[in-house]
C-alpha cells in the first residue's frame, strides 16, 4: 500500500515521518530527493540552465536555490516551466523507490504539494499534517532565515489546510497539544489493519 503525506509548511510533516521510519516504514522525501536530483541528474541540470541560465547553479555545479526561488516566486510561467520539467523526474525516482521497497507492508511519500502537483492520485491513502498557522509561522522562523511575509506569501501558493483536511483519510494534529507518537500509533495500527483486508 503506498501513503502520501503532506501539509503546510511548518506543519511537521518530517517530525511525523521519523516516526513512521522508526516504526519500520520506508519513506519517500520526494522534496529532498528533487534537490538531489537537480544537484546530481544530468538531464536535469541541462534542462534547469535551459529556463533559468548558467546562473542557476553556482561555480563548484550545485544549485542556486535563492537565485532560482527569487525567479519563480515573481513569474508564474517559470515556475510551471521549472514543475512540468521536475515532476516527471522524480516521479520516476519514486517508482523506482518503490520497486525497492516492495517487501514493505506499506510505504510513506512525503510531498509538500501532494495535491497540487497531482501526486495524490498515485497513492492509496493520503495523511494530512495540520497544524495552526501561527505554530507554523514561529516553527519557520525558528528554521529557516527568512521573514513573515515571505513565510505568508509560501502559505497562499499552497491550497488551504481545510482542503487538505477534507480530501485526506487520515489527520495528525501537530499543535503542541495532541501525542504525535499516539497519533502516529493509531494510524500505523489502521493502516496495517486495511493491508490486511487487501491481502
Amino acid at each position: 500500500m503506498k501513503i502520501g503525506i503532506t501539509g503546510g509548511i511548518g506543519s511537521g510533516k518530517s517530525t511525523v515521518c521519523k516516526i513512521f521510519e522508526i516504526l519500520g516504514v520506508p519513506v519517500y522525501y520526494a522534496d529532498d530527493r528533487a534537490k538531489w536530483l537537480m544537484n546530481n541528474q544530468p538531464k536535469l541540470i541541462e534542462g534547469v540552465k535551459s529556463i533559468f541560465g548558467s546562473e542557476a547553479y553556482h561555480a563548484d555545479g550545485t544549485l542556486n536555490r535563492p537565485f532560482i526561488a527569487d525567479i519563480v516566486f515573481n513569474d508564474k510561467s517559470k515556475l510551471e516551466q521549472l514543475n512540468a520539467l521536475v515532476h516527471p523526474v522524480v516521479h520516476q525516482d519514486g517508482v523506482a523507490w518503490n520497486e525497492a521497497n516492495t517487501n514493505a507492508v506499506y510505504t510513506i511519500k512525503e510531498v509538500a504539494i501532494l495535491f497540487e502537483s497531482g501526486s495524490y492520485l498515485t497513492v492509496d491513502k493520503v495523511i494530512t499534517v495540520f497544524a495552526p498557522k501561527e505554530i507554523r509561522i514561529k516553527r519557520v522562523l525558528t528554521r529557516d532565515n527568512t521573514t513573515r511575509e515571505a513565510i505568508e506569501a509560501r502559505m497562499d501558493k499552497q491550497i488551504s489546510e481545510e482542503e487538505k483536511i477534507e480530501r485526506s483519510d487520515f489527520v495528525v494534529y501537530n499543535d503542541d497539544e495532541h501525542s504525535l507518537i499516539e497519533q502516529v500509533l493509531k494510524i500505523h495500527r489502521e493502516i496495517l489493519s486495511l493491508t490486511e483486508l487487501d491481502a
